[in-house]
């Protein structure tokens, strides 16, 4: 399918998965990850999120979108930039590479990815780009999906 990256508001997408750039403890937090579970239904989707908790960084974890505009709700715990030498990158690129699992393994045809870890985690924007086109444009080599990197701001 195709890869497009666009500016807008993850949580008015319509898609089959949102992607919740995540903390471990799957906890509702600032930016990207606050404004999603606001929209989806604050204590709703925390309930949803207790029973998985906690999660490794670079790992996945699927709840139901609630009032979101898509089946699912996929967050992933994205790592804290410590410089580039706690292997930032590689915690980044499995981020993108669970997130893609889980949407084919719930038969979604749609996602939208944040561009992970960008924020507060303090990954330079462009090192978190590279991760995410590295890690979408391999996965499209052998699947088919249509993936928006939703990016919020400038």
């Amino acid at each position: 399918m195709s890869f497009e990256i666009i500016n807008g508001d993850i949580t008015k997408m319509k898609v089959d998965a949102i992607v919740n750039a995540a903390n471990t403890q799957l906890l509702a937090g600032g930016g990207v990850c606050g404004a999603i579970f606001r929209a989806a239904g604050h204590y709703e989707l925390q309930a949803a999120c207790d029973k998985l908790s906690p999660i490794q960084t670079g790992f996945a974890v699927a709840t139901p979108a609630f009032k979101l505009n898509a089946k699912i709700i996929i967050h992933t715990a994205g790592p804290i930039w410590r410089g580039g030498n706690y292997n930032e990158f590689e915690l980044l690129r499995h981020c993108y590479e669970n997130s893609l699992k889980i949407a084919v393994e719930n038969d979604c045809e749609s996602i939208a990815f944040p561009l992970i870890s960008s924020g507060i985690y303090g990954v330079p924007k462009n090192i978190a780009m590279d991760a995410a086109k590295i890690s979408i444009e391999n996965f499209l080599k052998s699947s088919e999906m249509k993936i928006y990197l939703v990016l919020f701001g400038r």
